[in-house]
């Protein structure tokens, strides 16, 4: 349940019930993956329960690296209740597919700059292995 819900929220109440910032709340609307009420009268959007459990949700993808493509995709997994979790799964063991692939390429280029940075000097010489490195073609 979202604390301090009620219906006809408007952003800025959304923004903060999901923990997200009205800028991140009003593009996840502009790019459809959460549809609130467009209030008639006053033209402002009303987002309701759900729009901010699907804010949060959002949010909380983002924040384990899931693109917006995935987040749409995992939103209409969550949305079917008659989903495989194998599909879950699946989209999850990717991500941590690519999450070692990327922890690999961060691990290399660690071990290259201790390289350069052990076979410099740093002393009040100019010659630097680490300048030199980076400016070869």
């Amino acid at each position: 349940m979202v604390e301090g819900f009620s219906y006809g929220m408007n952003i800025g109440k959304a923004s903060k019930l999901s923990e997200l910032t009205v800028k991140a709340v009003r593009y996840y609307d502009n790019i459809g993956l959460v549809k609130p009420h467009q209030n008639i009268s006053s033209g402002y959007r009303e987002y309701d329960k759900e729009d901010v459990l699907k804010l949060k949700f959002v949010g909380k993808a983002r924040k384990f690296n899931f693109s917006i493509d995935e987040c749409r995709e995992l939103l209409s997994l969550y949305e079917n209740k008659s989903r495989p979790s194998k599909d879950v799964k699946k989209l999850t063991l990717e991500k941590i597919s690519q999450i070692d692939e990327k922890l690999k390429q961060l691990q290399n280029l660690k071990d290259e700059l201790t390289y350069l940075a052990d076979n410099c000097q740093g002393d009040d010489r100019p010659n630097c292995p680490i300048l030199d490195a980076l400016s070869k073609k």
